[in-house]
This record gives structure tokens, C-alpha cells and sequence, in this order.
């Protein structure tokens, strides 16, 4: 059996048995998740690994999510085919990847030069031509392409910096893990006017959102 072959099978057993097990129903969500080779996105050639239910290191002292967390937050968003949707930490560029299987334009922030660098080569060579990169600081988001129908923030705070929400269209869904740095409660969070109302979704665990004159 071929690495490759490895490869797909690894990433069938985990949308069967790490998605559909927990819960995840939305179609095109998994069908991205069946879709996006997670590989390309980690220097590491064990499948095992790759796919398992757990996250992993990359540089710059980031993590790629588990599957299952990656899978959760997109469902949580809602997405339409139509929506143009802001990423707060590109990190791997995994999450963006499957992002760009859902919406129609994704714009996404990362700190870390090195990083933003690494995913745009990896997602260009996939072919992933609707993602818009910068390099800079996520909390300020990315004010001349809004409103966003949809914002991911795939870091964690104590609270979601507020030019975050007023980036958010009306009607438009903010997902993310706030209440804390070291351990977080994914959030989903839908704009009506000026009110902004807030589901608890899963305790979860990101690195911390800094943004300039922090570190």
C-alpha cells in the first residue's frame, strides 16, 4: 500500500469515526474534511499521526487543531457557498484550507510571517485561488475588506476583541474560544443590530491571541 493510500484511508477512518461519531452532520463540512489532505499541512509522514484525534505542533510555538475542533467550528459558522469569511490565525493553514472548500472568499490573519508564507504555498499549490493572506495583528482584523458574513478565530482571549464584531455583517456569525488564555470556552456568537448574542459551545484549549505590544 502506497503512502498516499495510507494517506486516504487515514483520513476516511477519521471523518467516520472523529466527525460522524461526535456529532457532525453538516455535508459540506464533512465532504471538506474528506476532501483537504491534512498532510500537506505537517512534516510528518505517519498517518496515524497526521489523523489522529489530537492536535499537533508547528512552528512558531502554534498548534494545528484536532480534526474533530477544525470540523466543529466549521459547522458552528454556518457557512453558505456565497460568504465571505475573515480568519483570525492561519497558523498551518489547515483550518483556511477547508474554509476555502465552504465559502467564497477567505481572508485570512497571521502574526508569524514564516507561517503565512509556508500556508500560502501549501494552499496555492492545492489550488486554493479564494484566500487573501496578511501577515499582522489578528485583533484589529481586517477593516478595508469588511463586514465579513463570517469570522473564525482560532486563538484564544479573554474576551473577542471588539473590532472583531463590528467587522461582523448584520445577521453574520463570530466563532471562537474566549474566557480565558490558557483554557478557553468555544463561542459562537450572532450579530442583531448592536447586540450580539452568545452560545456556549465546548471547553477547548487554543494558544493565546496577541495582538500589538503584547507577547
Amino acid at each position: 500500500m502506497s503512502l498516499q493510500t495510507e494517506f486516504s484511508a487515514a483520513r476516511h477512518k477519521m471523518v467516520e469515526q472523529q466527525l460522524l461519531h461526535r456529532g457532525i452532520r453538516d455535508r459540506r463540512v464533512l465532504e471538506a474534511m474528506e476532501l483537504v489532505p491534512r498532510e500537506a499541512f505537517l512534516q510528518e509522514e505517519n498517518p496515524q499521526l497526521v489523523y489522529g484525534d489530537h492536535a499537533c505542533g508547528i512552528d512558531c510555538e502554534q498548534t494545528i487543531s484536532q480534526p474533530y475542533m477544525v470540523a466543529l467550528m466549521s459547522e458552528s459558522l454556518e457557512l453558505a457557498a456565497g460568504d465571505r469569511v475573515l480568519e483570525i490565525g492561519t497558523g498551518s493553514g489547515y483550518q483556511t484550507a477547508i474554509l476555502a472548500q465552504l465559502a467564497h472568499e477567505v481572508y485570512t490573519v497571521e502574526r508569524h510571517a514564516p507561517l503565512t508564507s509556508r500556508a500560502r504555498a501549501v494552499l496555492e499549490q492545492l489550488g486554493a485561488g479564494n484566500v487573501h493572506y496578511r501577515t499582522g495583528d489578528g485583533t484589529q482584523g481586517w477593516p478595508e475588506a469588511a463586514p465579513f458574513d463570517r469570522i473564525l478565530v482560532t486563538a484564544g482571549a479573554e474576551e473577542c476583541p471588539p473590532a472583531l464584531l463590528e467587522q461582523l455583517t448584520e445577521g453574520g456569525i463570530l466563532v471562537g474560544p474566549f474566557d480565558g488564555t490558557a483554557r478557553q470556552t468555544l463561542k459562537k456568537i450572532r450579530r442583531a443590530g448592536n447586540t450580539f448574542a452568545t452560545a456556549n459551545l465546548t471547553p477547548c484549549r487554543f494558544v493565546p491571541l496577541i495582538g500589538s505590544g503584547e507577547s
